[in-house]
């Protein structure tokens, strides 16, 4: 009896789970994997800043699909199949050890991304996955029910079972192009997780500097996130910034990256309380200067430049303050408008929304509901999740699964 034959389209880490997962599951299989770049495991290699953000210490299937702008609904069986916990164990049974950070992001102990990569590559090697780099597909055709013929750049063609789309998301991408000759309809994709660039004296020449908890939201949308804020070189980031961009990456493309960001950066205060909060310390700290008297756990650097984008003097002490400026600092600290003009990629990391439809797909299977035999995984379907983890995440499930049901 002959071998049935996967082929896997992208050597990412959707494609690699599954690849390993499908030769796991049935030795008489012949798996094959073709990447088109000369590297392979990209994603993973830059992840996390070179340590490899593996996955997020979330183990609740309910609360982790909100971690997805796009694909909650359609990620949450596949969760209750493989999640986070089954990452953690299956990592665990390669000799690989993860460990979870105080925000809950999950990392190999080791701290760096290639022990990630070797597991996958020495897991290949001993199932006989067969890695083809430097190749690409140039066409996929459906020849009959549940067989392929797969012709690529170089070399002869191959007649397959199963394929597996594994192709990551992008503008260019060669699996749109394949999902679509056989049948699928695809999203268009946009970015979504990238940092906001804004030019602003209140913040200008203060990178670095950082605030625990702040609230923000995106005035006449409905946008609004919290989290950590960190002023960079040319604007903001954090994680506050990184999910408000990934719930609204459509909304925010459709603005061509040009509107108000409001920020709370006293976020337990409202405008009025923290008007009613600072006339107190007025009162208990007549003589003191405002700049260098504001008694809130602010940067010492930046509580100056809000204090004088309020209206006051360097100088100007606390029994001088009349209450219109106090109205101006409250609002400055609980609601200030930053600019925004454009964006920034997260690092090395882009992630973006859109891809093949999910209602085209059956995620018990990942298989295509329009063409037998063809699956998806990874970020070439309209699914993208917030930093932290969750994208690795999404990409293991839909390979496990894939991977499973291939054979």
């Amino acid at each position: 009896m002959s071998k049935k034959r996967i082929v896997v389209i992208g050597g990412g880490a959707a494609g690699f789970f599954g690849a390993i997962t499908a030769a796991e599951t049935n030795s008489n299989v012949e798996v094959i994997i073709v990447e088109k770049s000369p590297n392979i495991l990209s994603k993973v290699r830059i992840s996390g800043g070179g340590r490899c953000n593996v996955t997020h210490n979330c183990l609740d299937p309910n609360i982790l699909v909100n971690n997805y702008p796009r694909g909650y609904k359609e990620l949450l069986g596949p969760f209750n199949r493989f999640q986070p916990k089954d990452t953690i164990a299956w990592f665990k049974q390669k000799g690989i050890k993860l460990k979870a950070e105080a925000d809950g992001r999950m990392f190999p102990i080791t701290d760096n991304s290639q022990t990630i990569i070797d597991c996958f590559l020495k897991s290949a090697h001993q199932l006989g996955i067969k890695l083809y780099t430097r190749t690409s597909v140039d066409e996929v055709k459906a020849v009959e029910y549940q067989k392929f013929n797969v012709s690529f750049n170089i070399g002869d063609p191959l007649i397959c079972d199963r394929v597996l789309v594994a192709t990551g998301g992008g503008q260019s991408n060669k699996g749109f192009e394949i999902a679509q000759s056989l049948g699928h309809s695809i999203v268009p994709p946009v970015p979504s997780l990238f940092t906001f660039n804004i030019e602003d004296p209140r913040i200008n020449d203060l990178q670095g500097l950082s605030f625990p908890d702040v609230e923000l939201s995106v005035p006449s949308t409905a946008l609004a996130a919290k989290g950590p804020l960190l002023i960079t070189h040319w604007g903001l980031s954090g994680p506050a910034v990184l999910k408000l961009s990934a719930w609204g990456a459509r909304i925010l493309h459709d603005l061509n990256y040009n509107f108000d960001l409001k920020i709370n950066f006293l976020p337990h205060f409202t405008t009025e309380s923290l008007v009613s909060e600072l006339k107190k310390i007025k009162l208990s700290l007549k003589q003191k200067q405002v700049a260098k008297n504001l008694l809130f756990d602010l940067p010492k650097r930046f509580r100056e430049r809000v204090v004088l984008a309020s209206g006051f003097t360097e100088a100007q002490t606390w029994s001088q303050v009349p209450d219109n400026l106090i109205v101006n600092l409250a609002k400055q600290l609980t609601q200030g408008i930053y600019p925004v003009h454009g964006k920034s990629t997260n690092k090395d990391e882009f992630v973006t929304c859109g891809g093949v439809s999910l209602k085209e797909v059956n995620f018990k299977t990942m298989e295509s509901k329009l063409c037998p035999g063809l699956h998806f995984a990874g970020e070439v379907l309209d699914i993208d999740g917030v930093t932290g983890g969750f994208n690795f995440q999404a990409a293991w499930t839909g390979g496990w699964i894939a991977g499973k049901a291939m054979c």
